[in-house]
């Protein structure tokens, strides 16, 4: 979810910079949205297996995953839980991945998203008296406990109603019926039409006021869920996801881009590159940077110029380099330490 936010505000905002700025801005957009499944897809998984899914988009990735995909095996906390269970971020699921969808930069056909919203629907989705709903993420802990005691720290995570218009704005993509879900959250509502954060979603415990596919204990109104619940109201009248940048669809229309150029940062240390992409380092001063390619005598150093979002950039003469070439990379400051980027063959998407 975040990195589609993050992606979309870059492409959307580029639309209010000069034509220098903007062309690097969208170039920066394009690298993190062809990264998206080297950072966030787990291939492998016992949880995907259980459930016959090979590759799945993850809940969180480790923030060391842009330079190291082997972090999808760390542990990722569940803080809202009496006993963390300790899952690796690929042991992790949750139902962000339509945001993808819903702000243009994958299509719901794509195989990824696919697998992972059977894996949502096998392991988060609930069937309730309203209609089918979701939790937000295996082992979320935030809602009530079994026997109806409220949420003190820990709980078991129940079902949002808004996670069921976020589904109905991935079914009209998708061209399945988005009407059952808007209906979804209208009978989940409560007595005088607002929306809750959860519905009860266990046996009836009428002495505390749960039943199944209504409110429970959670904040009602969730504001959140009504703009939800008219956006999509709105959406399916319109025939496409109102709140869809259009900078975004026309960009590109769902389909994982091919960017002629990769970025490195200190911040953003990715360990790859494509062939043929050029590499701009990106520093927030002004500083020179040192490159050698490994086993060769070609080296240089370059001198970073004023760039857009406020950084300072020097471009790097990658686009020659072969498959299994590496590049080392230093900042001339001390202290700085080489980094190695190896070349990889551009990915073909998936079938």
């Amino acid at each position: 979810f975040t990195l589609a936010v993050a992606i979309a505000a870059l492409v959307a905002g580029a639309e209010f910079l000069d034509e220098a700025e903007r062309g690097d801005v969208l170039l920066l957009a394009d690298d993190w949205n062809a990264r998206i499944e080297e950072w966030c897809v787990a291939s492998g998984s016992a949880l995907g297996a259980a459930h016959g899914v090979e590759a799945h988009y993850v809940r969180v990735a480790p923030a060391r995953v842009i330079s190291d995909p082997a972090a999808l095996r760390d542990v990722v906390p569940l803080k809202n839980r009496d006993r963390d269970p300790g899952l690796p971020a690929a042991e992790q699921v949750s139902t962000d991945v339509l945001q993808l969808v819903r702000f243009g930069l994958r299509r719901a056909d794509d195989p990824f998203v696919r697998g992972t919203v059977g894996l949502v629907d096998a392991v988060l989705r609930a069937e309730t008296p309203s209609g089918p709903a979701w939790r937000r993420y295996g082992g979320d802990g935030y809602g009530e406990h079994p026997d109806g005691r409220p949420y003190d720290g820990t709980g078991r995570g129940r079902p949002w109603p808004l996670l069921a218009g976020e589904r109905g704005h991935y079914a009209l993509v998708a061209a399945e019926d988005p009407a059952p879900h808007l209906r979804t959250m209208m009978r989940a509502s409560g007595r005088l039409g607002l929306i809750p954060e959860q519905v009860w979603d266990g046996d009836p415990l009428p002495l505390a006021g749960l039943h199944p596919g209504r409110p429970s204990g959670s904040a009602m109104p969730l504001v959140w869920a009504h703009a939800e619940f008219v956006k999509l109201a709105t959406s399916i009248r319109a025939g496409r996801p109102v709140d869809r940048p259009e900078a975004v669809w026309l960009r590109y229309a769902g389909r994982r881009p091919h960017p002629a150029r990769a970025h490195w940062a200190p911040w953003m240390p990715v360990a790859t590159i494509r062939r043929g992409q050029s590499l701009r380092v990106l520093s927030d001063v002004p500083t020179a940077v040192r490159w050698r390619v490994v086993g060769r005598d070609d080296a240089g150093e370059a001198t970073t110029a004023p760039a857009a979002l406020g950084l300072h950039a020097a471009d790097l003469p990658t686009g020659a380099l072969r498959p299994d070439d590496a590049i080392l990379v230093e900042f001339a400051r001390a202290g700085s330490g080489e980094r190695r980027i190896e070349v990889t063959e551009p990915e073909s998407p998936p079938a």
